[in-house]
């Protein structure tokens, strides 16, 4: 570690975490300590953490404390991690209906939040310190698996208007500070990707952080224009929120010359796992217990694909508990030869996200599209379908919000992406039929698949 890193990584860091209120230096250095734990004695710090968690919000959090007198569920009879299976399922819906009633009566500062709405269903929820807390920490013990830290110089392809809208001067500043440098997963013309290869040519940076699809792209046009991209000193690419497929990993490896760590989580559910170095995919199983669950709701067993149910114990203040995140994995038992005795999640199946490309050839993320409509009034569900290059079917279960604004706002945002000649229609649909996934699928029929993304994938 040079000198500027350690800096930021004990110094400039952690003092901008503690002026944001948030306790992630500690949760880091306890979460450091823990992995190395008995795998006996994570099991019951694990079901003390739950047990003390469910007391908490059946006191202060009004759902639960009307769902768990209904139930006659008592939190202090929880002995293990399967004593969940007592609760009920929840999912985005549960959550919509009963926002304020999820709040806790004596929550700290909550940050409202929305997810991605690639499910089609958009969500609002709130984030308490304590969650932001755990997964800057959770995130941060995983970095340092793969001996960078904060401070190495970073170079991010990310596509959230949450992180690409706050890019005012503050967190400029900031982001300068910790040598983060931000570009838009959005728009891969060719002329941006030649930018974007020029910029990691010229900074040079320790380590790559973005979705596997648009890093992947970036590696192949790196390597179609004979651009030499290994020996830039990266050591390793990070990549999340997307399905990882063994073609995009042998991509970004082999351009960059380093590694590729995969991670699993999401904005709702947390930092749920993250790949070590010697190839597993551990969960951060200090603060969240994952289930595999069947159509019916019950334990599908280890080693079984199930829908990966998330419980959080780091959100009180407003609790994720047996939360539906509507992806496919597999739980496992095997001991990982890192020594870090945190439990397996063997592979995951869940939905990916795939490109656009519009009449002009520029190919962009697929979430450039379903952000516009997510965030509308009287969105309650939708399915984005593109035909052709020269038309898109926008379908959409909509509430008494939804109207010509809303309508006039998804066709100008669309043609401004795609081309102001595109067909882009509205179809207003009782329901939208649920995939095997229990997700709802984008289709981007007219491509063929690029860098082994699937052309017809789960969004």
């Amino acid at each position: 570690m040079n000198l500027y890193t350690a800096m930021c990584s004990h110094f400039l860091f952690p003092l901008h975490e503690r002026l944001k209120g948030h306790d992630s230096v500690a949760v880091r250095k306890r979460l450091e300590e823990s992995q190395w734990w008995s795998a006996d004695r994570l099991v019951d710090y694990r079901t003390g953490r739950l047990r003390d968690f469910l007391a908490d919000i059946g006191l202060r959090v009004p759902y639960y404390r009307d769902l768990f007198r209904r139930l006659g569920f008592d939190p202090r009879s929880v002995r293990s991690i399967d004593d969940l299976s007592a609760l009920p399922l929840l999912n985005k819906h549960d959550i919509r209906v009963n926002v304020d009633r999820l709040k806790s009566d004596s929550h700290g500062p909550l940050t409202r939040y929305n997810t991605g709405g690639s499910s089609g269903e958009p969500l609002i929820f709130y984030m308490g310190r304590a969650r932001k807390s755990h997964d800057v920490a959770a995130k941060w013990r995983a970095t340092r698996w793969w001996d960078v830290d904060i401070g190495d110089s970073e170079l991010v392809v990310w596509g959230s208007p949450i992180e690409l809208g706050a890019q005012d001067r503050i967190r400029r500043l900031r982001d300068g500070l910790m040598r983060s440098h931000l570009l838009p997963a959005f728009e891969m013309s060719a002329t941006n990707l030649d930018r974007f290869v020029d910029t990691i040519r010229t900074r040079r940076p320790t380590m790559l952080f973005g979705y596997p699809s648009s890093l992947s792209l970036i590696a192949r046009h790196a390597q179609q224009k004979h651009l030499e991209m290994s020996r830039l000193g990266i050591r390793v690419a990070f990549v999340t929120s997307e399905k990882l497929y063994d073609e995009q990993r042998t991509l970004i490896s082999e351009v960059f010359a380093c590694p590729v760590a995969n991670g699993y989580g999401a904005r709702d559910a947390g930092f749920i796992a993250h790949q070590c170095p010697s190839g597993s995919l551990h969960i951060s199983a200090e603060d969240i217990v994952i289930e595999t669950v069947g159509p019916d709701g019950r334990h599908v067993g280890l080693g079984k694909p199930g829908e990966i149910v998330v419980t959080h114990l780091a959100t009180a203040d407003f609790p994720f508990v047996r939360y539906r995140t509507g992806d496919i994995g597999l739980l496992s038992d095997r001991i990982c030869p890192c020594g870090r005795n945190l439990p397996v999640l063997e592979e995951v199946q869940g939905r990916t996200t795939d490109f656009v490309i519009a009449q002009d050839g520029t190919v962009m993320h697929g979430l450039a599209l379903i952000y516009t409509v997510r965030d509308l009034p009287g969105v309650e569900r939708f399915r984005i379908e593109q035909v052709s290059i020269d038309q898109t079917v926008v379908k959409v279960v909509t509430g008494s919000a939804f109207g010509q604004v809303s309508e006039d706002r998804i066709v100008r945002d669309f043609k401004a992406r795609l081309g102001r000649n595109v067909d882009v229609r509205i179809e207003k649909v009782s329901e939208i039929a649920s995939e095997a996934s229990g997700k709802f699928r984008y289709v981007v029929s007219h491509v063929k698949p690029l860098v082994g993304v699937e052309k017809v994938t789960d969004a």
